[in-house]
């Protein structure tokens, strides 16, 4: 097994985690880390659908994680 299929095999196993984890935060985490992985297993591979779409999914999650964040310091403000 080459390092990028562990790389990869690593990026599945963190989005599953994020599926089921409740934390809002940490779902957005675990997205962003596993949609990092699984995008340099795809630049790996050299599907540029896969690689898209990794990057749609990982700037998502990106996008997601600064709103809360957002939020949360409104509120405290």
């Amino acid at each position: 097994m080459t390092l990028f299929k562990i790389i990869g095999a690593i990026g599945l196993v963190l989005i599953s985690l994020g599926i089921i984890t409740k934390k809002r935060k940490n779902q957005d985490i675990l997205y962003i880390a596993g949609g990092l992985c699984l995008e340099a297993y795809s630049i790996y591979l050299g599907d540029i659908i896969f690689i898209i779409l990794q990057i749609i999914f990982t700037v998502a999650a990106i996008y997601d994680l600064i709103k809360i964040r957002i939020k949360r310091s409104r509120k405290t403000s």
